[in-house]
């Protein structure tokens, strides 16, 4: 980019709108757009939405060329996994994010466990089904308790524990019998995998790589990692248990060996590549599942420590030139907190006014907005998670006391959030 460019950034979540604040930051940036964006990124500076879906790659792409679009950023899964990369390339115009063909290690769960199984990365054992071959018998054969998954998209929530086999059959009935959709006609049954859960996000082309800040965060919806998984109820950076020794052993025995099956796979791999892995008793970094894209929430948090600029670091992955570049990181922890509308997972109320933004921002930290949208002046409830309450301290104590007085100066009808993010951190720290 040689004059002040304009990047556009897919998608309308909490992560978009991180991605959109940091981008820009950047000196090389002018403007950023994003489709179809939120109240929070409409506020930004420098920083417009524009109103096109983040799965319509047609007008998407009419939009880059008509601007003259010098980046675009794709935030969620859905037009990965649809081809969006695949369509700009051809196009001419940078994408970063992965092939179609490479981001089916999300958009299938069953592909993505044979595909860790024939590289022989650590994984859960598992088998497949569709409504067809489904085999109780393997059910009730199986150690408890079990894990069933729908291969498809399902928005994060496409994920049941199961504590007893007839649970798991009939939770598996479910999904086969349509309760995600298409997303279910296949299903994955697996081993229930006990350890701490980490999020592990790297920016890669083909064989380069930079590992970003280590990150974790809380799937459940209440207090002590209790009641329904969720896309994710907020999360902190770094992750204390991922030591030196444990970085080295992620690179080596996950991420490393991904890269290159893919390569060796026809599917070379550019973009976020986040690994969701359950550490072990013994170091054992398994794989729960892969994203081919940033995470969320763990992008508010991470993106709050990254000092270097993020475009460049896009840009570098594109040229594949990442060898070139060394990331800066705030030394400080982040944490945020998702706040969410009452009953999400499950049906939530939309459409609720949200008081107390502007003196949120005039404390320290940052909030990040998901599911918001303009009421008039007002700025009013639209998704399940509405917004992320990001603080940053010296201490992942610190950061999560900063964050709650965000939390505490926000309000609209059955607002919920978990009181609890960074639990584990604060008590490993406070150990030592």
């Amino acid at each position: 980019m040689s004059e002040p460019a304009k990047v556009l950034i897919v998608g309308g979540g909490g992560r978009e709108h991180a991605l959109a604040w940091k981008c820009a930051q950047s000196a090389k940036v002018g403007h950023v757009f994003v489709a179809p964006g939120n109240a929070g990124t409409a506020l930004e500076p420098n920083t417009s939405n524009v109103d096109i879906a983040a799965d319509d790659i047609d007008a998407l792409l009419a939009f880059a060329q008509r601007e003259d679009i010098a980046l675009t950023i794709v935030g969620p899964e859905g037009p990965l996994v649809a081809g969006i990369v695949d369509r700009f390339t051809a196009a001419h115009r940078p994408c970063f994010g992965p092939s179609r063909a490479a981001a089916r290690l999300e958009g299938s769960k069953a592909f993505s466990k044979d595909f860790l199984r024939r590289h022989r990365i650590p994984t859960a054992s598992y088998a497949t089904f569709t409504a067809a071959d489904f085999d109780a018998g393997y059910v009730r054969a199986q150690r408890l308790p079990l894990v069933v998954k729908a291969d498809g998209l399902a928005a994060g929530k496409g994920v049941v524990i199961c504590e007893t086999h007839e649970s798991t059959i009939a939770a598996a009935t479910a999904m086969l019998g349509g309760s995600f959709g298409a997303a279910g006609n296949t299903i994955v049954i697996e081993e229930y995998l006990s350890g701490e859960e980490v999020s592990f996000i790297v920016v890669a082309h083909d064989g380069q790589v930079i590992p970003l800040a280590t990150s974790q965060d809380h799937k459940r919806r209440d207090d002590g990692d209790r009641g329904p998984n969720t896309g994710g109820m907020g999360a902190y950076s770094p992750a204390p248990i991922v030591t030196p020794a444990l970085h080295q052993r992620i690179m080596r025995e996950v991420i490393e060996p991904t890269l290159r099956g893919l390569r060796s796979d026809g599917n070379p791999y550019t973009g976020f590549l986040y690994a969701g892995l359950m550490i072990a008793d013994d170091g054992t970094p398994n794989v729960l599942e892969f994203n081919c894209r940033f995470g969320d929430p763990e992008t508010q948090p991470i993106l709050m420590r990254l000092k270097s600029d993020l475009v460049e670091l896009c840009e570098a992955a594109l040229d594949g030139a990442l060898d070139r570049i060394e990331i800066q990181w705030d030394p400080r922890a982040a944490l945020g907190v998702v706040m969410a509308a009452g009953g999400y997972p499950d049906g939530y109320h939309k459409g609720d006014v949200i008081t107390g933004l502007e003196a949120a921002a005039r404390l320290p930290g940052k909030v990040f907005h998901a599911g918001t949208c303009r009421d008039g002046s007002r700025v009013a409830t639209a998704g399940g998670r509405v917004l992320c309450a990001v603080g940053l301290g010296d201490t992942v104590r610190a950061a999560q006391r900063q964050a709650y007085e965000l939390v505490q100066a926000i309000h609209w009808n059955l607002v919920q959030y978990r009181r609890d993010i960074g639990y584990r951190a604060i008590a490993r720290d406070e150990a030592c």
